[in-house]
């Protein structure tokens, strides 16, 4: 924990689902150019035997005959494997923290959930990086359900991310939808881009992590943070 390296990506927004549409007809009815290239512009989702036949094509430049019989089916299980591995993109952080408990008994110090287990994909070679996160923040109003900090780590790592724009987008809904004090996010990784190809490097983790509120502007309690982490153990 002592090596942490503190980044600040730019924070990408999670207000829009993936299939989601946004017109705007005045702007429309203005700009007709820019609305034709709004529209080339908007993706649209493949449909499922599209996406098993992107699967069979990949099969065959991987060297391999997918009408074997033991790839028969490949392309089926991973379209729905990859349901499972992206499904974030169909939830959302307005969902998970929508509910806040008032009814604390006064309690208004630390809140910290550590060790959230996570598995995400990289978005640069959609090979997984696994890890760990750890949440804490300072309640104003109220505190969320436990379990609903370990929710939102899967609605932003079961979608293509890269490690530093997750921690900042967990930090972000939390400042967003409980408006706390202060947030520490800490996420720590390991990357199979680096272990599994290119330099071949097994077992070298990545930390990133992100302050905001007293967190930020208070070194005493970042270090209270990383205290918090190290012991009991």
């Amino acid at each position: 924990m002592d090596d942490v390296v503190k980044t600040f990506p730019v924070r990408p927004s999670f207000e829009e689902d993936r299939n989601s549409k946004v017109t705007d007809s005045t702007s429309s009815t203005k700009n007709p150019a820019a609305a034709q290239q709004s529209e080339k512009t908007t993706l649209e989702r493949p449909s499922r035997e599209e996406a098993e036949a992107a699967v069979r094509t990949l099969l065959r430049w991987a060297g391999d005959n997918p009408d074997r019989e033991g790839l028969l089916e490949t392309p089926r299980r991973v379209v729905k494997a990859y349901e499972e591995f992206f499904r974030g993109y169909a939830e959302s952080p307005d969902q998970v923290l929508s509910r806040v408990f008032e009814e604390v008994e006064g309690y208004n110090d630390l809140v910290l959930v550590r060790d959230i287990p996570f598995t995400s994909h990289c978005e640069h070679h959609v090979v997984p990086f696994i890890g760990k996160a750890h949440i804490a923040y300072y309640p104003t109003g109220g505190v969320v359900g436990l379990s609903k900090l370990a929710r939102l780590v899967d609605v932003f790592a079961k979608r293509l991310q890269t490690q530093e724009a997750m921690t900042a987008q967990i930090a972000e809904a939390i400042e967003t939808h409980l408006d706390p004090r202060g947030v520490a996010v800490l996420v720590e990784a390991e990357h199979m881009c680096m272990s599994m190809r290119g330099v071949l490097k097994q077992g070298s983790s990545t930390v990133t992590v992100q302050f905001s509120g007293v967190f930020q502007d208070d070194p005493a309690q970042q270090a209270h943070f990383y205290t918090l982490l190290r012991g009991a153990r």
